[in-house]
């Protein structure tokens, strides 16, 4: 991922976690079409993280040797259109963070009832629990300075479905810019995630980091911005690299 622009200026690179849990079956075509996406932007590599949560999205952010980590839902409920707006501010130096959120005013989403309310409700105990500026704390479509992602790391507890809410929470406490992404969401009925367990487990969690707040507990050293001319253009190299016991029975992407 290490290119270098005309003037031999190394240029910025971005690492896509896809995070997966027995879905060989939209495995090609999802990442086929990731990579074809991304095949004309700016040097990446797309990393299939093969378990049952974000844990293995957090190793390989923290050991990326990408400017820029990403992640992303297997089933591409996001529309691919949404990434580039998503990397650029960080790219370039003018955020720290980005999110896509379902829950922007611009934003297209198809989902049930049942799950738009629990999703509205979450943000809603967010915002009056943790004072949360951000408005869609668990969408699959987020990214982060490695730099900045390295200093919070340390300090998050989570490994599972609260690791993405704990992220931002730690990032707003210190004063860390989070841009924000309208989508076009599109829900997965083929979805795993137990919602009652989840939405137990994000209560817990906020309870916590309720406490560390109030006890200061959450305030960090982080790297600040430093803001480049540098966006996304014509990519030469990139990479699929495939982690966990089972994923390179599944892949043969390169390129």
């Amino acid at each position: 991922m290490n290119e270098t622009n005309a003037g031999g200026v190394r240029r910025r690179s971005v690492e896509i976690v896809v995070p997966v849990y027995n879905e060989a079956h939209v495995l090609a075509d999802s990442i086929g079409g990731l990579h074809a996406y991304l095949e004309e932007s700016f040097p990446f590599r797309i990393t299939i993280a093969d378990n049952t949560s974000t844990d293995g999205t957090k190793k390989v952010w923290a050991d990326s040797t990408a400017d820029v980590v990403a992640y992303m839902d297997v089933d591409l409920s996001t529309g691919l259109e949404a990434f580039l707006p998503l990397v650029a501010p960080l790219l370039t130096g003018h955020s720290d963070l980005a999110i896509g959120s379902r829950l922007h005013r611009q934003s297209d989403v198809v989902r049930g009832t049942k799950r738009e309310f629990i999703s509205r409700s979450y943000n809603l105990l967010l915002k009056a629990g943790l004072g949360a500026r951000f408005s869609d704390a668990q969408c699959g479509f987020k990214a982060v300075r490695t730099d900045v992602f390295r200093a919070l790391a340390p300090h998050i507890e989570d490994t599972a479905w609260f690791f993405d809410t704990e992220l931002l929470v730690l990032a707003q406490r210190n004063r860390l810019r989070i841009h924000e992404v309208p989508v076009d969401w599109t829900d997965d009925p083929d979805s795993r995630v137990d919602i009652v367990r989840t939405a137990v487990d994000d209560l817990k969690g906020m309870r916590r980091m309720f406490r560390s707040t109030v006890a200061g507990r959450t305030r960090i050293a982080v790297p600040r911005r430093n803001s480049t001319a540098q966006v996304p253009a014509a990519r030469k190299t990139s990479e699929v690299l495939p982690i966990g016991a089972n994923a390179s029975s599944h892949l043969e992407y390169a390129s």
